[in-house]
């Protein structure tokens, strides 16, 4: 959370993390395309030359007020790919909320655990207590054959009560919902620091 006095703004930083391939630049894109230009920023995306996110996306949304302040959401997503690990504790650094994307297919669980396991390590690293985080769990691809049950979704991802919603990001199915539920855990969480 950073609060520009002179121009009366609090900046919140959400990062949608998880595995390569799971669906977290799909979720950036499409609140992009379904969002007023006048409250978005343009998406910023740096690739790889076989269109795979090599650094972040970025997206900034300004909604609302909180206690007199207009706050502007910056969205950032994760390189999935291990081989970029620091990338994504860098982008993670100074986050205040998290959206957890899961690949929903049996086969990727592996690599949803390895990733979820990384989030927690990355954010204990940073300082951060992982429980006290406001992290949202999207349970993605829910469309595809071969999909995890979400009763073992939840026991792996969320068996706290984390907040989960279940998502085709490719048709928007979830996208807006894990949005406002990661939003409203973001704003509640820094008024109580206000």
């Amino acid at each position: 959370m950073f609060i520009n006095w002179k121009s009366r703004e609090l900046n919140l930083k959400i990062v949608y993390y998880g595995p390569a391939l799971s669906g977290k630049t799909t979720n950036l894109q499409f609140i992009h395309d379904r969002t007023s230009p006048q409250v978005r920023s343009e998406l910023v995306s740096l690739k790889t030359r076989e269109d795979r996110t090599i650094f972040f996306d970025f997206l900034q949304l300004e909604l609302g007020q909180i206690k007199g302040l207009k706050p502007k959401f910056h969205l950032y997503t994760v390189p999935g790919q291990v081989l970029y690990e620091a990338t994504r504790k860098l982008v993670l650094q100074g986050a205040d909320g998290v959206v957890f994307v899961v690949d929903s297919q049996m086969n990727r669980l592996p690599d949803n655990i390895q990733s979820f396991k990384a989030l927690h390590r990355q954010l204990i690293e940073l300082g951060v207590n992982p429980a006290k985080m406001p992290i949202v769990i999207q349970f993605n691809k829910r469309d595809l054959p071969g999909v995890a049950p979400v009763p073992v979704l939840h026991r792996l991802f969320a068996p706290n009560g984390t907040p989960t919603f279940e998502s085709v990001a490719t048709e928007g199915v979830g996208v807006f919902e894990t949005l406002k539920a990661s939003i409203n855990s973001v704003v509640a969480y820094a008024q109580k620091q206000l």
